[in-house]
């Protein structure tokens, strides 16, 4: 078996007992000429990718002091690189929501503003690092626009 053969199957070993966190992350198919540990293409709405975008956004909330909630909008890129455990990147857009900081709701139920002198959007780079047998996201960069 060849060496990424055998990290993605370790890999998948580690993923399988850990609940459904990455699920479908062991079914994508590596790129024969890649190297392992090197980062890879991964989709935008893989789940793992998507819980990513959420926890950046919510770095974001609890950066700034703007009095509305911002949620990720669009994933225009990602990235995963297996580093113990996963490490997330990427590119995406969050926008501000109608629900404020104060009512503290869950972001599913926020929807974007409609009205134009309070709708706001950023371009973001983000970094997340994931170890999914401890259930620990860790956003180590967060860039927005």
């Amino acid at each position: 078996m060849r060496p990424v053969g055998v990290l993605l199957a370790f890999c998948c070993l580690v993923l399988s007992t850990t609940g459904d966190h990455l699920r479908g992350f062991c079914s994508q198919t590596l790129n024969p000429d890649g190297k392992p540990g090197f980062p890879k293409k991964i989709n935008p709405h893989d789940p793992g990718v998507l819980q990513a975008a959420r926890h950046s956004a919510e770095r974001f909330n609890n950066c700034t002091n703007d009095i509305f909630l911002f949620k990720e909008s669009h994933i225009s890129r990602a990235l995963v690189q297996i580093v113990k455990g996963l490490k997330y990147m990427l590119d995406m857009k969050i926008g501000r929501t109608s629900c404020k900081k104060i009512q503290h709701p869950i972001l599913d139920n926020c929807d974007f503003q409609t009205n134009h002198t309070l709708k706001r959007t950023f371009s973001c780079y983000s970094e997340v690092w994931v170890i999914p047998w401890l259930q620990k996201f860790e956003v180590s960069v967060l860039h927005c626009h």
